[in-house]
């Protein structure tokens, strides 16, 4: 299996994953085939997961490129900002779904002999909670408001 990136690319974890949600919006609407089925709670929680990678991502880009360029981390620290924004909105999302199929109640089961960070439909919370946190020791109420923007090229 050969892989198509450069050897010395330092990226290659970030672009197999950028190439994972290409291929996964391909997929969810190929041109000749029927509508998708709408977005469950187990996509939704996916989603999550890499939105808040994401957040972790940016946040330390902004961070460690501060110093030499602070321009340029301070509109990293905005793209940080309304990550935090679409992240926020996909949990609302989550909770709006409904929870009535098999696999949602198997998930609301608490087990923890099997699961000791708890039942598996609460991560997404404890994920949002844990990124919630990173975000408000970082950011303001004021920066947190919704964002419009025009494209000034």
């Amino acid at each position: 299996m050969t892989s198509r990136t450069p050897a010395g690319d330092a990226h290659p974890y970030l672009r197999a994953a950028s190439a994972g949600v290409r291929h996964h919006t391909r997929a969810l609407a190929p041109p000749d085939a029927a509508p998708p089925p709408p977005a469950d709670r187990q996509h939704l929680d996916v989603l999550h997961a890499h939105l808040t990678a994401l957040l972790h991502l940016l946040d330390r880009l902004a961070e460690t490129t501060r110093p030499p360029h602070p321009a340029a981390s301070r509109l990293l620290a905005a793209a940080h900002t309304r990550l935090w924004q679409a992240t926020n909105e996909v949990h609302s999302a989550f909770h709006l779904l409904p929870t009535d199929t098999a696999a949602d109640a198997e998930a609301r089961t608490c087990r923890p002999e099997r699961l000791p960070e708890g039942p598996p439909v609460l991560t997404i919370c404890q994920r949002h909670l844990a990124a919630g946190h990173s975000i408000r020791r970082k950011t303001t109420p004021t920066d947190l408001r919704p964002h419009t923007t025009a494209c000034a090229r």
